[in-house]
């Protein structure tokens, strides 16, 4: 007998891959009639990126892509190791222990965080630092909604995040290829952004394990390793914390780790990218500032130094 998850998404919130397809081709038809382009530079520099609000209009990679091609150390080294070993995974039950700078510091059960927060759909580009890039339907909730929830104390500056440890079912802890657990943060201004998101699916679909449910974040104008998989620990600090591959190699991970095309990694360029799913000779695409959220998250950044501050 097939069991439903409480952290499912209702029928009404699914949208099937299919139909997510059509509604891009509207979309585009509508943006190419001049009603929903984003404004002239991004349009110019690549004209098959287009964004109406938050969202792009470009293809979405199939449900299979997406999972099956991914980066979550956990469960191994290998691209395809997730989605092998993932359903050896745990989800339900599940819950979010929040603490440090917050007025209700505890245990928060996932199934009554979503019942006070709104899910929406999202269709964000994704770029990987190994110059590999995705489209994605995801399904999730803003991230600021969590924290408000939480109570944001006026000393906190930034975002401490763990993903769960419990090498008896994530074989990839049993490794020292990282310190576990997996740490990553975020500034505050960075975790409030409403293009930052927790999510919870994708299609429309329950969040595949290997893709780091039952609920992961998602800043899309970062580098895929900045969006931690299977969270269970929020702490809100007024100390910068040092993630995971910034202690593993500062060298080669910042903290900040925006997408830019104009700051190499050590080993490869950053200047453009290829679209999982285009097969083993898909053209090189430019690699857009900020993946292409330029016009929404540059503020976060004026005057600094993204060279040094990578």
């Amino acid at each position: 007998m097939h069991k439903t998850s409480k952290f499912s998404l209702p029928h009404s919130q699914c949208t099937p891959e299919a139909h997510y397809l059509n509604r891009r081709a509207l979309i585009a038809g509508a943006a190419g009639a001049g009603a929903l382009f984003a404004s002239g530079t991004q349009a110019q520099e690549n004209p098959d990126f287009q964004i109406n609000g938050f969202n792009t209009t470009e293809e979405p990679n199939t449900l299979k892509d997406i999972s099956s091609y991914n980066n979550f150390y956990e469960f191994g080294t290998s691209k395809e190791d997730p989605a092998r070993y993932a359903h050896n995974l745990t989800t339900d039950p599940w819950s979010v222990e929040i603490d440090g700078l917050v007025e209700r510091p505890g245990s928060y059960d996932l199934g009554d965080i979503l019942k006070n927060v709104n899910i929406e759909e999202r269709i964000y580009r994704f770029r990987c630092v190994e110059a590999w890039s995705m489209v994605i339907p995801w399904n999730g909730f803003e991230l600021n909604q969590l924290l408000n929830l939480a109570g944001i104390q006026p000393s906190a500056k930034y975002v401490r995040m763990e993903t769960l440890f419990r090498p008896e079912e994530m074989r990839g802890q049993r490794t020292r290829v990282l310190d576990w657990p997996y740490v990553e943060g975020l500034r505050l201004d960075e975790a409030m952004h409403p293009l930052t998101i927790m999510a919870t699916g994708l299609y429309g679909k329950e969040l595949p394990k290997q893709n780091g449910a039952p609920l992961r974040l998602v800043v899309p104008w970062k580098y895929g390793f900045k969006s931690i998989k299977s969270i269970v620990k929020i702490t809100l600090t007024d100390e910068q914390p040092i993630n995971s591959w910034q202690a593993t190699n500062a060298r080669e991970y910042g903290f900040y780790s925006n997408v830019n095309p104009n700051v190499n990694h050590p080993r490869w360029s950053q200047a453009s990218e290829r679209r999982i799913g285009g097969g083993l000779f898909a053209p090189r695409i430019k690699t857009l500032m900020f993946n292409g959220y330029e016009e929404h998250v540059a503020d976060l950044y004026a005057g600094m130094d993204l060279r040094k501050y990578y």
